[in-house]
């Protein structure tokens, strides 16, 4: 049967067939992206018409104080990969880490973007160094500081990525001499309000799921930290395939014990679970695993000055 999810043969259904992504495995991408957002199956087809309805969406994304990480998870996207579907459903008109211009070029590429008069969605990565009038992060002779200061108000919307970029992160860890900020904190005296998808690196389901909110023109509603309640409004350990143990009061004495090996809680091995929102036990990296099925106490990536306060991370 033939499910219609509004793709013009003339637009992104005709693209996404040229690059080999069935509208089989396209929807069963738009299947995890629904999970992710805490709806059913049944939301799939919303999802795509959300990701192929129009004129691309313009994307703008600025790297910052950070390890990259959060960009590489995002290109390990699989079944179907990010360069046959996230690149054929939105224009990313600048990323550094993988456009082709340098220089001036790239310079160009980034005015061209932020002056569209259609406008555009900023994804930003990682923390922005303060200290010093914000010479610990360059690029192109300006300050990370600038750029991103000159970028986020011209934004329809803004996504922080990752923990960095929404919290300050490891760069912003004790005793933080870049004066490293997340972007709320760093703009707050502009008024900025990003959304921020935590975690270190964050599912890239959550960052595609709030995209697709915000192109269907769907509320986006945030707890106390400006994280989506779609993807962090239960904790870690609620959702945990460990929990009945800890219910039970059976917990693994070492990482590499048989009560590990057979799915006993690691609660006392230093997890984090219970102070933990998100979502990486219903939304699984590429639909594998997660630290917690792969035998890893959750570190509390996601929350607020997480390198500070969840460690040492094998302690409770």
């Amino acid at each position: 049967m033939r499910i219609c999810i509004g793709m013009g043969k003339d637009g992104a259904e005709k693209r996404l067939e040229e690059r080999g992504v069935s509208r089989r495995d396209f929807l069963k991408f738009c299947t995890a992206v629904a999970v992710s957002m805490g709806m059913g199956p049944a939301f799939a087809p919303a999802v795509a018409r959300a990701l192929t309805n129009g004129r691309r969406p313009s994307v703008v994304y600025l790297h910052n104080s950070e390890c990259t990480g959060c960009t590489e998870a995002l290109l390990r996207v699989y079944k179907p990969f990010v360069d046959e579907l996230i690149l054929d459903t939105i224009s990313l008109d600048y990323q550094e880490t993988i456009m082709a211009a340098a220089g001036e070029a790239a310079e160009a590429a980034l005015h061209q973007a932020i002056s569209n008069p259609e406008g555009f969605i900023c994804v930003v990565e990682g923390a922005i160094p303060t200290a010093h009038n914000g010479l610990y992060g360059t690029i192109g002779g300006r300050t990370m500081y600038d750029i991103t200061r000159e970028v986020l108000p011209k934004a329809k919307l803004v996504v922080a990525y990752g923990t960095c970029a929404a919290y300050g992160g490891m760069p912003a860890a004790a005793p933080n001499p870049t004066g490293c900020k997340g972007i709320n904190d760093c703009y707050a005296d502009l008024g900025i309000k990003a959304v921020n998808i935590a975690g270190c690196p964050p599912n890239p389901l959550n960052v595609v799921g709030a995209l697709v909110l915000a192109l269907r023109g769907d509320p986006i509603d945030l707890d106390g930290f400006n994280r989506p309640l779609a993807f962090f409004g239960s904790s870690v350990h609620e959702q945990c395939e460990r929990l009945p143990h800890f219910e039970a009061g059976e917990f693994a004495p070492a990482f590499d014990s048989d009560e590990a090996r057979n799915g006993w809680c690691l609660y006392e091995l230093g997890c984090k679970g219970p102070i933990t929102m998100n979502n990486c036990p219903r939304v699984r990296f590429n639909d594998i695993n997660w630290p917690v099925a792969a035998g890893h106490p959750c570190i509390g990536c996601s929350e607020p000055g997480f390198w500070d306060s969840m460690t040492p991370f094998y302690e409770n």
